[in-house]
């Protein structure tokens, strides 16, 4: 549900402070048209059925809305059948929104309407343009941000963002680029731990990586399921899948609070929770 209100300013310093308020679309129109990712090579005869993924989709917005979040839908547009993973279309760093540069010509057009519902509540933002660069490849950290350079996001837009961000570490993690994104791979869920596919990364990455995190490794079954591509409410609670029996036996044991949504109708085209959330405010 829409409330029509929102913060003066942007502010997300993690991806594991308190969710306050994120931007997601209903997958209306959403349909696998043009193969962009493995995934979707996988499901594309039978396709997605766009009523399950509705009512999935507005399961979701319950729960969040249920843990207190203000959720702001914008309006889905027939053309624009990737328009639900709205992590992609833009991303908050510290209290500057960013509009990315998507790499595939079938998302052209989900930065205007977004940038729409920007303007329309007065909020000031940047649009990068110096290479590609998508949201599923920002992962920020505090001052650190973490940006995967594998088929979606170029070298050239980690030095606009650096310029722009001069009190940031902007951080290159190469990855293998098979897989669509970073976040589908890698995952900070709490200031020590990160859930990570370990195979999807060389070795410099991983080292990284490890230097930071906890790292919490899932299986190549549950990385497929997009199991890495869990969002954090806050205060280690988590929304995942019934399906990931694996890592939420893991992430229960490790203290976190699950919370169970389905949306396997959805994660056919590529994306999960992460992908189909774009938070404009975390509680620091």
């Amino acid at each position: 549900m829409d409330h029509q209100k929102i913060a003066e300013t942007p502010r997300c310093f993690s991806e594991y402070g308190q969710l306050e308020q994120v931007v997601l679309c209903t997958p209306q129109y959403m349909r696998i048209v043009d193969i962009i990712n493995e995934t979707q090579r996988s499901y594309v005869e039978e396709n997605i059925q766009v009523n399950v993924a509705i009512e999935q989709h507005q399961k979701l917005v319950s729960t969040l809305e249920e843990a207190q979040v203000e959720v702001i839908l914008i309006p889905p547009d027939s053309q624009l059948p990737e328009q639900v993973f709205t992590r992609d279309i833009a991303f908050t760093i510290g209290e500057n929104i960013f509009i990315g540069n998507m790499q595939t010509t079938i998302r052209n057009g989900e930065e205007k309407i977004f940038q729409n519902m920007l303007d329309q509540r007065g909020i000031s933002y940047h649009t990068l343009k110096s290479g590609t660069i998508e949201g599923g490849d920002v992962i920020i950290d505090d001052k650190k941000v973490w940006i995967g350079i594998g088929n979606r996001s170029s070298e050239p837009v980690l030095r606009e963002l650096q310029n722009l961000l001069p009190d940031y570490h902007i951080t290159p993690v190469p990855f293998n680029p098979r897989y669509l994104h970073l976040d589908c791979v890698f995952n900070p869920i709490s200031a020590h731990e990160a859930l990570i596919f370990s195979p999807a990364f060389p070795q410099e990455s991983l080292d990284l990586l490890s230097d930071s995190y906890d790292l919490i490794e899932v299986t190549e079954k549950e990385q497929f399921q997009l199991c890495v591509n869990l969002i954090a409410l806050g205060e280690k609670k988590v929304v995942t899948q019934p399906l990931y029996h694996e890592l939420n036996r893991e992430l229960e044991q490790r203290g976190f609070h699950l919370v169970h949504v389905d949306i396997s109708e959805i994660i056919k085209s590529g994306g999960g929770f992460r992908c189909i959330t774009m938070p404009l405010v975390r509680r620091r």
